[in-house]
């Protein structure tokens, strides 16, 4: 018998069986619902995002490197192009371990390898590129021939071609040219979003750095469809690569290899040939020097490293951009200064002795007995200490320095290398106080004014300040490249505030040098009648003297400025130096109408 409700009902169990289908369709609807939206998400807010994902995971991008601007002399010269090179690589997702020791017993035998080295180089990894590993560099053209013949056989490893920089005079001008190298990690976080790949090769130092952007072209590169394997199934396409511009340098072949040639003989130093009239470059060259060729090798042990970046002569060290005392050639500042202060006025003559006391010292004369009583163009002529010592101590450190800065010491000269040079120094009474701590004395003064202790300068910098004697006084900026600069407008050429009064006495005397004073050896033929100045520099490191000459040519409007630094090679800047600037001037006279 049945059991009623209160109310009369049936009571029946309630099991929650009749609510399951709402539930079931609930969440049916709530997955559906996610995934419409995600396809949503997917197919149009993030669409091209998520194609380009599907893209790179089908398509790879082979990239070939461009080739490399060439350096130029001012006459259409070579000195720095590009070779090609042959290289075996390997793709590792297309070899697997068991179908290695086939495939390399092949390749060792084709190309004549050595099967162990071939191990050890693909258990190294993929290069830096990320999808190959190189098995064998610089191929010779019969194994390139042989591998090509036998390619299609040959799965998973590749010949293929890199670009490397070349120069074919070795270390002539290296300073200069600078040399490349492979981009580092941090230079590629920075440059990739200019072009810069990976497996990119960067200029280092010198023309190769400063105008990087205008030689090195751009990429380009093979499109390939792979499959999920990573088998190439066909070729999309090619994009060629830009070659870089090539740089016309002012660089004057014939005077840079007969400025190297002057060294051959010296323990160190350096030539400046320089064009007076706009700062262009001529000549710079520098010793000890490196074969810049070294850089562009594609396997450098650390010891070769080692060996050149460590030696003890730093080969990579430019002397043209390195700061020296300059010995008598700084004797044109004093006089300038002199003039200038006007304590020492152009017509003073001033008697000159064997040697002159200061503090508990007596500088002397370098010929012992001193010139009798002279003027600045007989004091110049014959390098008297004893005339530059008075003039120097009496207008004092401020008036010398000014004088200095004017005619561009102590500052760099705006040469497109410059963060290789070195500024230089000149000592003064500031500098005594805040960072010797000492006072600055009569003594100091005596030895700034001949260029000795107090001051050190560069050949380069030496050169700029007689280009200002030379061209009727203008400062104007050393250059390299025409670069698409006016040189000779008013942002890179200078008047000097100079009275006419000052450089033509200064003008004079440096013509008497050569005339007929301690620079009389450049006389001879085929040489222009010329101005300059010899010189002779106690090294304030404590090794040999130093060897100076700087000259300008023809006299009086020079067109050239040449400046030879013998480092370190005892005996006068007359016996050493001289005769460094004589041959470089002789081809100059020689070749400058052709």
């Amino acid at each position: 018998m049945a059991v009623s409700s209160p109310q009369g009902r049936p009571n029946k169990r309630q099991t929650g069986l009749q609510q399951q289908p709402l539930v079931l369709l609930m969440v049916v609807l709530l997955c559906c619902g996610a995934m419409v939206a995600r396809l949503v998400w997917m197919q149009l807010l993030e669409g091209t995002h998520f194609r380009e994902l599907a893209d790179e995971n089908r398509i790879r991008l082979v990239p070939r490197s461009p080739i490399r601007g060439r350096l130029l002399d001012r006459k259409g010269r070579v000195l720095a192009s590009s070779k090609l090179t042959y290289s075996l690589y390997l793709e590792p997702r297309l070899v697997t371990d068991e179908n290695w020791p086939a495939l390399r017993d092949r390749l060792a035998t084709l190309l004549n390898l050595d099967a162990k080295k071939l191990d050890e180089r693909r258990e190294r990894g993929v290069d830096r590129d990320g999808y190959r590993t190189s098995l064998a560099l610089d191929l010779k053209p019969e194994q390139v021939l042989r591998f090509r013949e036998q390619a299609a056989s040959l799965q998973g490893a590749q010949v293929d071609v890199d670009i490397l920089r070349f120069y074919p005079h070795g270390s002539l001008a290296a300073h200069v040219l600078g040399y490349t190298q492979p981009i580092t990690e941090n230079e590629y976080k920075a440059l990739a979003d200019k072009g810069y790949k990976i497996r990119d090769r960067i200029g280092r130092i010198g023309v190769e750095a400063a105008y990087e952007s205008h030689l090195r072209g751009k990429w380009g590169g093979q499109m390939l469809e792979v499959n999920a394997m990573g088998e190439v199934q066909r070729n999309l396409g090619d994009r060629p690569s830009v070659a870089g511009q090539d740089l016309t340098l002012t660089l004057d072949l014939d005077l840079q290899r007969v400025a190297e040639q002057a060294l051959a003989d010296k323990p160190g130093g350096a030539v400046v040939a320089m064009d007076p009239t706009n700062g262009a470059i001529l000549a710079l060259a520098s010793k000890p020097t490196f074969d810049p060729n070294f850089f562009s090798k594609l396997i450098t042990t650390q010891k070769e490293y080692d060996a050149l970046f460590f030696n003890p002569k730093k080969p990579l060290l430019s002397r043209a951009m390195n700061a020296y005392d300059p010995g008598s050639t700084w004797k044109p500042v004093t006089a300038m200064a002199g003039m200038e202060s006007g304590r020492f006025p152009p017509k003073t003559k001033l008697h000159t002795t064997a040697c002159i006391t200061y503090g508990g010292h007596c500088f002397p004369d370098h010929n012992g007995a001193g010139f009798g009583h002279i003027g600045y163009a007989d004091a110049l002529r014959f390098s008297s200490n004893t005339f530059f010592y008075q003039v120097g101590v009496g207008v004092g450190s401020e008036e010398l320095k000014k004088a200095a800065t004017q005619l561009g010491f102590m500052q760099k000269t705006g040469i497109e290398i410059g963060w290789e040079e070195n500024i230089g120094f000149v000592g003064d009474q500031e500098w005594a106080n805040e960072v010797r701590g000492t006072p600055w004395i009569p003594e100091d003064m005596a030895s700034a004014s001949i260029g000795q202790a107090m001051v050190q300068i560069t050949p380069l910098q030496l050169a700029r300040s007689y280009a200002v004697f030379a061209n009727g006084g203008w400062l104007v900026t050393p250059h390299l490249a025409d670069g698409g600069i006016k040189w000779t407008s008013s942002d890179y050429k200078t008047k000097v505030p100079m009275k006419a009064s000052t450089l033509n006495t200064i003008r004079e005397g440096l013509r008497k040098v050569v005339a007929d004073g301690t620079g009389y050896g450049l006389n001879g033929p085929g040489i222009p009648a010329a101005a300059g100045k010899t010189g002779t520099a106690e090294d304030s490191t404590g090794g040999p003297d130093h060897a100076w000459f700087g000259c300008y040519a023809p006299y009086p409007n020079g067109k050239i400025v040449v400046v030879a630094f013998a480092q370190n090679t005892p005996g006068g800047g007359s016996v050493h130096a001289l005769p460094m600037a004589k041959k470089v001037l002789e081809v100059w006279e020689k070749t400058r109408n052709r």
